[in-house]
């Protein structure tokens, strides 16, 4: 099979894929990795029951730790990290937004 590929496109399978193929699935990957990123970034529950050291604790579980339910919670320094807890994701979107539009637009084509 390959070697039908070698003799139309006159190079080697890696040649190909860097070619050819990666071009093509660029922005599938980029989105993948932007959702990743978002998933890991969002995720409470993994980090809350696998960290047990305050100093390796996720944004999220700092910001649920930040609130104390026993006494009074300072509303306007938790909404102040919530907010800075979105920036990342935010800068990300922002900048990688056009190949998560292309990833997501070219999701659903054939052929």
């Amino acid at each position: 099979m390959h070697y039908i590929f070698l003799l139309l496109d006159g190079c080697s399978f890696y040649g190909i894929f860097a070619k050819v193929i990666l071009p093509l699935i660029v922005p599938a990957l980029i989105t993948s990795a932007i959702f990743a990123f978002m998933w890991k970034w969002d995720d409470f529950l993994a980090s809350l029951l696998y960290l047990n050291n305050p100093s390796n604790y996720t944004v999220s579980l700092a910001l649920k730790m930040f609130s104390d339910p026993s006494a009074q919670s300072d509303w306007g320094a938790m909404f102040a990290m919530a907010t800075l807890s979105i920036l990342p994701i935010m800068l990300i979107f922002i900048f990688c937004q056009k190949y998560l539009v292309e990833g997501i637009s070219t999701e659903g084509l054939k052929g």
